[in-house]
């Protein structure tokens, strides 16, 4: 639920990050904590809120950073994450795979 606090921008924004994120197979739960975290980061950012955390003010903006944080960097997704996209796809014998073996199964049954 967005603070009564957002301006009708940062309700765009709030629901913009959270429809991507569901499209990409998030959760709504996971998707709606994203995309608060998301905007209360660019209000902090942007001297819009009361209260900011240094963190929040001196890090890299959410839009800077580009999903730098979000398992899409050098190593992908955590082989948890893997193990839950071959679950989803039905993946035969996914218990006994590695990491590796997981990330071809999932790749192939999402190029269908």
């Amino acid at each position: 639920m967005m603070p009564d606090a957002w301006s009708a921008k940062r309700e765009r924004q709030y629901e913009h990050v959270k429809e991507g994120l569901e499209d990409k197979g998030r959760s709504e739960d996971e998707a709606e904590e994203i995309a608060a975290r998301t905007v209360n980061k660019t209000r902090a950012q942007e001297g819009e809120s009361e209260e900011a955390s240094r963190t929040s003010t001196e890090d890299k903006s959410p839009a800077e950073r580009g999903g730098e944080h979000s398992h899409s960097g050098p190593q992908g997704r955590t082989k948890d994450q893997l193990y839950q996209d071959a679950k989803r796809h039905g993946v035969e014998g996914r218990s006994s795979m590695d990491k590796a073996e997981l990330e071809d199964q999932v790749e192939k049954h999402e190029d269908r």
